[in-house]
C-alpha cells in the first residue's frame, strides 16, 4: 500500500547508499548539510586510544556520527545542548584556527543520543552529563570550515524564540544553495536541453531534503545538497502519468510527480521556495505531457466510478489525490471510511446493513450520547465554535496504525519515543470502540486497510513496542473473530468496500470528507464541524508578522490535521453499477438497479451486439452517400426492417429512399418552409415531421398522403419525439408541448385525436429534447445554453444547468438514465448527472459537434466541419476522428443494435456507414 511502498523505495536508495543513517534521525524541520568520513576518538589522553570509524554528519540542530560498525550505535549530539565546539586540544571554542594543525573537533556537551546499536530499531537511549567526544576528519583542512559551521548552527539553536531560530536556519541553507548549483555533468545525454534550473525541497513523510531541480526536455532531476540518499534522482520526463499541484504547509509551494496511473506512491515530491517556481516546472511538464492525465478532474472520476469502471477503493483514491492528500505528507495522508461496524461476530455478513458503519455521519455523531454531550459543549462554545477537538486524520494517527511497519517515523515524531503500551495499536474491535466512545477520538482509516500488504498488522521487525497493564506485550494486532488471518482481515475488508451496501451509501461519506458538507450549514447540520485550524484557508499565514506566532500556527496545524481540499459543493450523486461490466473480484452489483426507473431490459444478444458495436466504433468506414436534398438535412428516420430511410430537410422535402434500390422512392412537400425532425411511428405507417412553420405533420406512408396537422405552437417546431401514444414538441415560442396522440383505427382513413396533457415552459427558445427509455424524464436544450431536466410523470422542472455558454445542439440520456449528455456551439461535451443535476465531466473540442449518439460511456459526434468524432468519456479524450461530411454533420441515426449508422450533413448528403470488426 501507499505508505509501505513508499518505505520500500526509501529503502532501496538507502541500500545504494549502505547508510543506516536517515533523515528521520534528525528533529521535525531540521536540514541535513554535510558529511564527512572520520573517526570518533575514545580515550584519547590515554595509552589505550581506539578510535571508531565512521561518518560526521553536520546538520541544522544536531550532529550526527554513523559508525560503520553496526554494533556500534548512531550518536546524536543536539547543538543547542553543546558547552563548546572547537578544535581538540585549543582552549575556547571561539578561537581563529587558522594556524592551527589539530585535524580534529571537540565537541563538549550535556546530553548525547544512542540510536539503533546493533542495527535495532528501538527508542533512543538518552545519556546526561557534561562530557566530550573528539572526531578525527579524515581531511584535516576541513576542521576549520566545519568548526564554524557548527559554531554558526550553535548560535541559531540557542536563540530564545523559535522564529529567530527558523530565520536563521532558513538563511544559512539559502546562503548554501545559492553557491552551488546543479551538477550539469549528471545529464543523461549531452544532447539535453536544459529549460528551467531552480532550488527547492524533496519531499518524504516527516521530512524534506532541499537541492536542486532542473528540467530538460526530456528528464527531470533533483540533485540534494547533501547527496543523501543518491547524487541525483532523476525520473524520464516520457514516463510520466500525472502531475499534482500541492499544498505544502498550507502554502502552494508542492508538485507531486506520478509515473503510474492508480496508485497513490509518487515518484517524488517537491516543495520550491517559490510559487512562480512551483507553476513554472508544472507547465514544462504538463507541455511535455501529450495525454495529461492530472487533467482528470473530480467530475471525471466520479463518471468512471458511477458507470463502474473504477472500484471503490480506486475512486477514493483518485479523490484524495485530487484533495491533496499525499503519502509524503502526513499531515495530509489520504483518509478511508471505517465501513465495518461489527468486529464481534464469528462470521462476518456483508448481506446485513446492520454489519456497516452508517457513511452519512462522521466518527463524531455515531455514538448518539457522546454526540449529545458534544453538542451541549458547542452551543455554550464562543465563536468561532467547533464540535470535535481532534480531527479524524493526523501524523499521529497515521503512524498509530503503521508504527509496526514505520517504527523510525514514530520515533521521529515523538522525539525518540513510542507511544504508552496500552494506547498502541493492539487491537481492531478495541480501536474501533475508542472512536465510538472515546471522548477526543473520531478517527478514520488509511488506505492500507483495503490493500494486500499486512505488514502492518504484524510485528514482523519483532519490535519492543512495551507491555501493557495486563502485562502482555504488544504484539501482533488483534483482529476480530470472523478474521482467520490478517491476509483474511484484509480481503473481508476489500469485499466490505466493494459490497452493495457501501456502493449505495459512499457517497454520503464523501459529502462529509470532500463535500458539500464538509464546511458551512451543510457541516453544521450533518455534526461535522472540526476546528476552524484544520480547513484550507482557516489561517492565512503571511497576515502573521510575529515569527514565533507563525511557527507555532503552522506546527499546530500540520500535528493537529487537515481537512482535505474541498471537491463538490453540491450533493454527490449515488453510485451506479452497469449491467454487463464487472467492477472487480470482489464487487457485487447493485441489486436495486434492476428495478430503477428507466432500466430497459434487452437479450443479453442485444446487449453483446451493442458492446460489439461500441467497441469497434472507432473503426467506422464509410460506406455510401447519396445527395438527395437541397439543401441541408435536418432528420433521419428509418423503418423497422431498415429498408426504408427517411430524411426532411431545409429544402422543406420528406424524402423516402429505399436502402435496397438505393433509389429515392418519394419526395414530400409540406409546407414552403424547412423541416427540423422526423420519426416513424410504431408500426411503420406513418411518419412525423415538425416543421419552421410551427406545425408537426403526419404523412401515411401506405396512401401516400398528408394524414394530418398539428398546429401546437407560435413559432418553429424544432424537435419531436414520441412515445407509447404521446408527442412531445419543442418549440421556439420557450415550451415543450405533451400531447395525447390517440391513433387512427384505419391509417390513413381517420384523424388523429390531440389533447394537450401538459406545457413545459422555458424562458427562451427550445432546440432540442430527448426522452429517457421509459419516457419517464425529457431533457430539453435552450439556445442560450441551458440544458433542463423534466419529470413527466409530475410535468415538473427537477433541474436547470447553465452549461453552454451558445446554444445547446443536441441532448441524450445515457442508456440507464442516470446521465444526461449535452453538446453546444461553444464545442463542449458537458455530462450531468439526473439525480443530482450536477455536472460531472466536460470535454472541449474546437468546435461545435452538432449532433450525437452514445451509450454512457462513448460518444460518436457529428462536428461543424463533416468530421464524425469518437469520444471516451471515462479516459476525458477524444478516440479518433473519421473523415466524412464536407459541411457541418447535422443529424445522426443508430438502430437498437447499435450496428448501422446514418448521418445527415449540410452538403446534403446522407452516408451510410459500415462497422469493421
Amino acid at each position: 500500500m501507499a505508505f509501505i511502498r513508499k518505505k520500500q523505495q526509501e529503502q532501496q536508495l538507502q541500500l545504494y547508499s549502505k547508510e543506516r543513517f536517515s533523515l528521520l534521525l534528525l528533529n521535525l524541520e531540521e536540514y541535513y548539510f554535510e558529511q564527512h568520513r572520520a573517526n570518533h576518538i575514545l580515550h584519547k589522553s590515554s595509552h589505550h586510544e581506539r578510535k571508531i570509524r565512521g561518518s560526521l554528519k553536520i546538520c541544522s540542530k544536531s550532529a550526527i556520527f554513523e559508525p560503520d560498525a553496526i554494533s556500534q550505535p548512531i550518536i546524536k549530539i543536539p547543538l543547542r545542548d553543546c558547552i563548546k565546539i572547537g578544535k581538540h586540544g585549543e582552549n575556547g571554542a571561539n578561537r581563529h584556527f587558522t594556524k592551527a594543525k589539530s585535524g580534529s573537533i571537540s565537541l563538549i556537551f550535556s546530553q548525547v543520543y544512542f540510536i539503533k546499536e546493533h542495527n535495532v530499531v528501538a527508542p533512543y537511549k538518552i545519556e546526561r552529563g557534561k562530557m566530550e567526544y573528539v572526531f578525527e576528519l579524515d581531511v584535516p583542512g576541513k576542521v576549520e570550515d566545519v568548526v564554524e559551521t557548527l559554531l554558526q548552527l550553535h548560535r541559531a539553536s540557542c536563540l530564545d524564540k523559535l522564529g529567530d531560530q527558523t530565520a536563521m536556519i532558513t538563511a544559512i541553507l539559502q546562503s548554501r544553495l545559492a553557491r552551488t548549483s546543479f551538477d550539469k555533468n549528471r545529464f543523461q545525454n549531452i544532447s539535453e536541453k536544459l529549460h528551467m534550473e531552480c532550488k527547492a525541497e524533496m519531499v518524504t513523510p516527516l521530512v524534506t531534503n532541499p537541492g536542486h531541480v532542473c528540467i530538460t526536455d526530456t528528464n527531470l532531476y533533483f540533485q540534494p545538497l547533501n547527496g543523501y540518499p543518491k547524487p541525483v534522482v532523476q525520473i524520464t520526463l516520457q514516463d510520466v502519468r500525472r502531475i499534482y499541484k500541492r499544498r505544502h504547509g498550507l502554502m502552494p509551494l508542492g508538485l507531486e510527480v506520478f509515473c503510474t496511473e492508480d496508485d497513490l506512491c509518487s515518484d517524488i515530491y517537491l516543495k520550491f521556495y517559490e510559487p512562480q517556481d512551483r507553476d513554472d516546472l508544472y507547465f514544462y511538464i504538463a507541455t511535455y505531457l501529450e495525454h495529461h492525465v492530472a487533467e482528470h478532474t473530480a467530475e471525471s472520476y466520479m463518471l468512471q466510478w458511477q458507470r463502474g469502471h473504477l472500484s471503490n477503493y480506486q475512486y477514493l483514491l483518485h479523490l484524495n489525490n485530487l484533495a491533496d492528500r499525499s503519502c509524503n505528507d502526513l499531515s495530509q495522508y489520504p483518509v478511508f471510511p471505517w465501513i465495518i461496524h461489527d468486529y464481534s461476530s464469528s462470521e462476518l455478513d456483508l448481506s446485513n446493513p446492520g454489519t456497516f458503519r452508517d457513511l452519512s455521519k462522521p466518527v463524531g455523531a455515531l455514538n448518539k450520547e457522546r454526540l449529545e454531550r458534544l453538542l451541549t459543549r458547542y452551543q455554550e462554545m464562543p465563536e468561532p465554535k467547533f464540535m470535535y477537538g481532534s480531527h479524524y486524520s493526523s501524523p499521529g494517527y497515521v503512524l498509530f496504525y503503521l508504527v509496526r511497519i514505520a517504527p523510525e517515523y514514530m520515533l521521529c515524531l515523538q522525539n525518540g519515543r513510542f507511544d504508552n503500551a496500552d494506547r498502541m495499536f493492539n487491537s481492531i474491535a478495541e480501536t474501533w470502540k475508542n472512536c465510538l466512545d472515546g471522548a477526543t477520538d473520531f478517527k478514520e482509516l488509511i488506505p492500507e486497510f483495503y490493500g494486500d500488504d499486512v505488514s502492518f498488522l504484524v510485528n514482523s521487525l519483532k519490535l519492543d513496542l512495551g507491555k501493557r497493564q495486563g502485562g502482555q506485550m504488544v504484539d501482533d494486532v488483534e483482529l476480530p473473530p470472523w478474521a482467520s488471518s490478517p491476509e483474511d482481515f484484509l480481503q473481508k475488508s476489500k469485499d466490505a468496500l466493494e459490497s452493495n451496501y457501501v456502493s449505495e451509501h459512499l457517497h454520503e461519506w464523501i459529502d462529509l470528507i470532500f463535500g458539500y458538507k464538509q464546511k458551512g450549514s451543510g457541516a453544521v447540520g450533518a455534526h461535522n464541524v472540526f476546528h476552524p485550524l484544520t480547513y484550507e484557508g482557516g489561517v492565512d499565514l503571511n497576515s502573521i508578522q510575529d515569527p514565533d506566532e507563525k511557527v507555532a500556527m503552522l506546527t499546530q496545524i500540520l500535528e493537529f490535521g487537515q481537512t482535505p481540499k474541498q471537491l463538490f459543493v453540491t450533493p454527490h450523486p449515488r453510485r451506479i453499477t452497469p449491467k454487463f461490466k464487472s467492477l472487480s473480484q470482489t464487487s457485487s452489483y447493485n441489486a436495486s438497479m434492476a428495478d430503477s426507473p428507466g432500466e430497459e431490459s434487452f437479450e443479453d444478444l442485444t446487449e453483446e451486439s451493442k458492446t460489439l458495436a461500441w467497441n469497434n466504433i472507432t473503426k467506422l468506414q464509410l460506406h455510401e452517400h447519396y445527395k438527395i436534398h437541397k439543401e441541408a438535412v435536418t432528420g433521419i428516420t428509418v423503418s423497422r426492417n431498415g429498408s426504408s430511410v427517411f430524411t426532411t430537410s431545409q429544402d422543406s422535402t420528406l424524402k423516402m429512399f429505399s436502402k435496397e434500390s438505393k433509389m429515392l422512392q418519394r419526395s414530400i412537400s409540406f409546407s414552403n418552409m424547412a423541416l427540423s425532425s422526423c420519426l416513424l411511428l410504431p408500426g411503420d405507417a406513418t411518419v412525423i415531421t415538425s416543421s419552421w412553420d410551427n406545425n408537426v405533420y403526419f404523412y401515411s406512408i401506405a396512401f401516400g398522403r398528408r394524414q394530418d396537422t398539428l398546429m401546437g405552437h407560435d413559432d418553429a417546431v424544432s424537435k419531436i419525439c414520441w412515445h407509447d401514444n404521446r408527442l412531445y414538441s419543442a418549440s421556439w415560442d420557450s415550451t415543450v408541448k405533451v400531447w395525447s396522440g390517440v391513433p387512427a383505427e384505419m391509417p390513413g382513413t381517420k384523424r388523429h385525436h390531440f389533447d394537450l396533457l401538459a406545457e413545459l415552459e422555458h424562458d427562451v427558445s427550445v432546440d432540442t429534447i430527448s426522452l429517457n427509455p421509459a419516457s419517464t424524464l425529457l431533457v430539453s436544450g435552450t439556445k442560450e445554453g441551458t440544458v433542463n431536466i423534466w419529470d413527466l410523470t409530475t410535468a415538473t422542472l427537477m433541474h436547470q444547468i447553465p452549461c453552454h455558454s451558445g446554444i445547446v445542439c443536441d441532448t441524450a440520456f445515457s442508456p440507464d438514465s442516470r446521465h444526461v449528455l449535452s453538446t453546444g456551439a461553444d464545442g463542449c461535451l458537458n455530462v450531468i448527472d439526473v439525480q443530482t443535476g450536477m455536472l460531472i465531466s466536460s470535454m472541449t473540442s474546437d468546435e461545435p459537434q452538432r449532433c450525437f449518439v452514445w451509450d454512457g460511456n462513448s460518444v460518436l459526434s457529428g462536428s461543424q466541419s463533416g468530421e464524425l468524432l469518437v469520444w471516451d468519456l471515462l479516459g476525458a479524450k477524444i478516440s479518433e476522428r473519421i473523415q466524412g461530411h464536407t459541411g457541418a454533420v447535422t443529424c445522426i441515426w443508430m438502430n437498437e443494435q447499435c450496428s448501422s449508422i446514418i448521418t445527415g450533413g449540410e452538403d446534403r448528403q446522407i452516408i451510410f456507414w459500415k462497422l469493421q470488426y
